[in-house]
């Protein structure tokens, strides 16, 4: 049983053994209760997931309405790209943490408020020392039930000083993420163009390789037909038959080659699996992008415009704010206070008052922190500085190998270019021969499947030029679209892409490309 139990002058109620063991068991089935097993996910939720991932991908914003061109399709890489989407949601958040970071430059207001109670006074008794006989009667200075508040603002300077450098990193840590969304811009920028290129080449082609397939089979029946009636010597129709099987492979490596180009660049522009769309054909007036291989001017634009150093150099001054925090880290923090209470204790000779104080505190164990933090910071810098070093390398190895590139990829669509045209005056006259009875059919389809592959090679070439060109101009770091693009739809986008690219060099107009020496126009 439990009851009043008497020690001196103080008495206090001893709780039942009952009671103890019921708290007892409510404590362990709450403990209990907070073991957590792993469970695997059930059937419902993923395929609630898959139904709206692919209902995502599926769904495009703005329609293809028409044929796309060079702008359009990097016009709407940039805006519906998904690793663009994820680098612009990275900024985002870059910028909401600054955001945060700026809240907390803010001193701090609190309000509180509450009820207190209990089922019996709070009192107290007094004792002599000296004698230990009881000073006065048992009192008490507080009513059973008591509500309170207070709206009190605090402030250190202290933090306030480190809040400072965390925002500042913030910031710097904003512009990683540009940096990091231009690096994307730029990469998508290459990858368009080389896919786009790709896909024409593909587009122009593609109808052919039916006729060709024809062609060519209609041509090793009749090689096969001579053989089998020994028309001619033997060695004749199977040295044909030969020429035209290794036309055939040709070709049709040539076709897997191109056959993915248009599904790969439906996936850059963001464009959903499967859709069905058109590109717009380049004139025939196209000619050979203009290049300046200043091998130093292209050694210092890569290393002033590359994102990824722009990055590390964002990084190194990170890093020396952080030695700035260490620093004030050193000094004593100083706390002001400042608030208003209330207490609706009768007892209390006043239930309202205003409280203010400062207090100043020094954690002396950060002497000894300091020295290790800015040794640690120091060799962070350090090695910032080493991979600034070896990226600056693997940068300008990087455009030296895609000049190389980009003069061979040249040479290679010359040779592709002129190729073409001396076949395609050995298909206008051998055509002419086969008009007056000359030459035999066998020749003419010979001759005219050459002429469809002169076609392939001569548009495998240009798309490797065009590839060439794209990675050359990522590895210098150029700035293939506007730096403020805003929330523009794709139209407008690609517009001003467009007026860009003519404004910077990139698409030059038809009176500067024939200006160009080098310029070679492009065989429709």
């Amino acid at each position: 049983m439990a009851g009043l139990r008497t020690f001196g002058y103080v008495q206090f109620w001893a709780p039942r053994p009952a009671l103890g063991a019921a708290v007892i068991s409510i404590a362990l089935l709450s403990l209990t209760g907070c073991l957590v097993k792993p469970h695997a996910l059930n059937t419902e939720d993923v395929k609630a997931r898959a139904v709206k991932d692919f209902k995502a991908i599926s769904s495009i914003e703005e329609p293809l309405t028409g044929p796309v061109d060079l702008y359009e399709a990097i016009a709407r890489a940039l805006k519906y790209n998904l690793d663009a989407k994820v680098k612009t949601i990275q900024i985002q958040l870059a910028h909401q943490q600054l955001n945060v970071a700026h809240y907390s430059l803010l001193p701090q207001v609190s309000a509180n408020a509450g009820f207190d109670g209990r089922n019996n006074f709070s009192g107290g008794v007094g004792q002599s020392i000296l004698t230990g006989r009881p000073a006065i009667e048992p009192f008490t200075s507080s009513d059973k039930y008591a509500m309170y508040g207070n709206l009190a603002l605090s402030w250190d300077v202290l933090d306030f000083g480190l809040s400072f450098v965390r925002a500042q990193q913030a910031a710097d840590n904003v512009m990683i993420a540009e940096e990091e969304k231009r690096r994307i811009a730029v990469r998508l920028v290459q990858e368009v163009r080389s896919a786009y290129w790709r896909a024409v080449s593909a587009e122009r082609v593609l109808p052919r390789i039916q006729l060709i397939n024809e062609s060519v089979s209609k041509a090793l029946d009749s090689a096969q037909r001579i053989a089998d009636r020994k028309l001619q010597a033997p060695l004749t129709p199977l040295n044909y038959q030969r020429d035209l099987l290794s036309i055939q492979r040709e070709v049709r490596r040539l076709f897997r080659e191109f056959s993915t180009a248009k599904a790969q660049l439906a996936s850059m522009m963001g464009a959903p699996p499967g859709m069905s769309f058109n590109l717009v054909m380049p004139p025939s007036g196209t000619s050979v992008p203009a290049v300046n291989l200043d091998s130093q001017k292209m050694e210092e634009q890569a290393l002033l415009l590359r994102p990824e150093l722009r990055a590390i150099d964002y990084k190194k001054r990170i890093n020396a704010k952080e030695a700035k925090a260490v620093l004030l880290e050193l000094f004593p923090s100083l706390k002001v206070s400042f608030g208003g209470y209330y207490n609706s204790n009768s007892l209390l000779f006043y239930q309202n008052w205003l409280s203010y104080a400062a207090q100043a505190s020094w954690n002396l164990m950060s002497v000894f922190r300091v020295p290790a933090k800015l040794k640690a910071i120091e060799a962070h810098g350090q090695m910032l500085d080493a991979q600034s070093l070896a990226l600056s390398l693997s940068i300008l190895t990087e455009v030296h190998v895609g000049a190389v590139q980009f003069v061979y990829a040249k040479e290679e669509y010359q040779d592709a270019w002129n190729y073409q045209q001396a076949q395609a005056a050995i298909v206008e006259h051998t055509r002419n021969l086969w008009l007056t009875q000359r030459t035999n059919d066998l020749t003419l389809i010979k001759e005219q499947v050459n002429d469809v592959v002169a076609d392939l090679r001569l548009d495998a070439a240009r798309s490797g030029l065009e590839t060439a060109y794209a990675t050359l101009m990522a590895s210098l770091g150029e700035e293939a679209v506007p730096v403020s693009m805003g929330e523009q739809d794709v139209a407008r986008l690609a517009d001003s892409i467009r007026q860009y690219w003519e404004s910077s060099g990139f698409a030059m107009s038809e009176v500067e490309r024939r200006s160009e020496a080098h310029a070679i126009p492009v065989a429709q």
